[in-house]
């Protein structure tokens, strides 16, 4: 098969025959296979929309989910089947009431990297008004499923219902798989969206206090070419997340969403949403511009927060297609590889403050890494420190030290809770560098956080738990415990 046949019909089977380019919708009205092709997927598509999306027989329902419980597949205090007497149904279709949660046992936990679901109209309200027209939006395609519109134009990765998932961590996976009635604010497990509700969920659990970061707003960015809307889109993002922790007594903490595609604009948003109440800022694993995260282009960020003293997180996102690893053909759908090895961006982009020698110009530059494991920081820099010091690095990495030294004095990594070998990283990269994070409520995480964060903390010293579960995160935004 030729290439251009492979492209498109990889891009019909994704994205249907409205978003191909001009090129690929002139060579589909002179190939005879690939129109065949469309033609097969229409016939498809037309069998599939006859086929209801949510109408399995209960007793189907309950036989599945018996059947992962006793695999162990639910997490503890998530309720089994639908019309379960711990819920009941607000007007908007979310379930209201708190779920049976465990507490940890130990005090003091800070989660350092938990998400809420934006409002949805969040855009519409808080964008200035010259931009308010190209606002994100949620829509409803022909089918009734849920899509994100972003500048005007449907998403090409949001799409099909995939918007009802975003919030589903506690939830099974018949509430929250695609339909019409499987919506972004009915699929928001508790404390998702609503302010109160998350502070319920924080007393639950025995957390004081968690450090909140947006779900839309890592999905936008990898569709968004116009730098400027995209300033304009962190923006109102940050002036809404700094309303919504306002009245929580300092127990839910924003992080300012930055983006590289104008430094001096990034730098200037930092130091708005700082003033306003933000402790810090993140930006995505990518760049528009494709420069590297460590090229000096950017150092106006970095001084900015630098100056301002507050850290700067790398935070994993959805990524252009250009980004993403081309290494194999025909991915497309494979959630699992590239869910695993999304992490692989973080890697890259923290790579390049070594690179570039961010960390010898900013010296007190404070670099956060976040959702994407904890334990391969070992290998990397042994690695990075092997490198420095081979013949081929000598006298052409521009590093007065070895990257793990930076690391030790400049950098931050969170883990998941799961994670086995953080106790020993600890000890070799320092026990003040670490902690924990539980996704929440993304659905690729379990929900089981609390559980599993319980049985990190007991291989550790009553020192080096204290500094895993809150003391480090604290320290590094410079949070004290009596905050707000």
């Amino acid at each position: 098969m030729k290439p251009m046949c492979e492209r498109l019909q990889d891009d019909l089977a994704e994205y249907g025959s409205g978003a191909l380019s001009a090129e690929a919708d002139s060579h589909l009205r002179e190939c005879g296979d690939c129109r065949s092709f469309a033609a097969a997927l229409g016939e498809l598509d037309a069998v599939l929309t006859r086929v209801p999306l949510h109408d399995a027989p209960q007793a189907l329902v309950d036989r599945v989910l018996a059947t992962l419980a006793d695999r162990g597949g639910g997490s503890a205090g998530t309720p089994v089947g639908r019309g379960s007497d711990r819920e009941a149904t607000q007007s908007d279709g979310r379930t209201e009431g708190s779920l049976l949660m465990r507490q940890l046992a130990f005090s003091g936990a800070v989660d350092a990297d938990g998400h809420i679901l934006e409002a949805a109209d969040l855009w519409e309200r808080y964008l200035e008004p010259r931009y308010r027209q190209r606002a994100l939006r949620l829509r409803t395609d022909a089918q009734g499923l849920e899509y994100l519109e972003i500048d005007g134009t449907p998403s090409k990765m949001v799409r099909r219902g995939m918007l009802g998932m975003l919030g589903g961590m506690d939830r099974n996976i018949v509430d929250v798989l695609p339909s019409p009635d499987h919506t972004y604010v009915r699929g928001a497990s508790f404390g998702a969206m609503d302010m109160r509700e998350r502070l319920q969920r924080l007393d639950q659990e025995g957390l004081e206090a968690a450090f909140l970061y947006p779900t839309l707003g890592v999905l936008w960015e990898a569709e968004c070419t116009d730098l400027d809307l995209a300033q304009a889109y962190t923006r109102a993002y940050n002036r809404w997340i700094i309303d919504y922790c306002a009245d929580s007594g300092g127990r839910l903490i924003p992080i300012a969403h930055l983006s590289l595609g104008d430094p001096e604009a990034a730098a200037q948003e930092l130091a708005r949403a700082v003033g306003d109440g933000a402790r810090g800022g993140w930006v995505a694993p990518f760049t528009m511009t494709r420069k590297a995260h460590g090229h000096p282009d950017h150092d106006r960020l970095f001084a900015a927060a630098q100056d301002l003293d507050v850290p700067l997180a790398i935070h994993p996102t959805f990524e252009p297609k250009w980004a993403v690893p081309g290494r194999f053909e025909h991915l497309h759908g494979a959630h699992f590889f590239l869910n695993v090895t999304s992490a692989d961006a973080v890697r890259h982009a923290f790579t390049s403050f070594f690179q570039f020698a961010v960390f010898d110009r900013f010296p007190r530059l404070k670099l956060v890494l976040l959702e994407s494991g904890g334990g391969w920081i070992g290998y990397w820099l042994d690695r990075m420190d092997g490198y420095a010091s081979s013949l081929l690095g000598r006298g052409v990495l521009p590093l007065k030290e070895k990257p793990s030294a930076y690391f030790r004095r400049q950098c931050w990594i969170s883990c998941d809770p799961d994670e086995r070998t953080i106790p020993a990283l600890m000890d070799l990269y320092g026990p003040d560098r670490f902690f924990w994070a539980s996704d929440f409520p993304h659905p690729d995480h379990t929900g089981n956080y609390i559980a599993e964060l319980e049985e990190l903390a007991e291989k550790l010293q009553p020192t080096g738990r204290a500094q895993l579960l809150g003391d480090n995160v604290r320290s590094c935004y410079g949070v004290a415990r009596d905050a707000g």
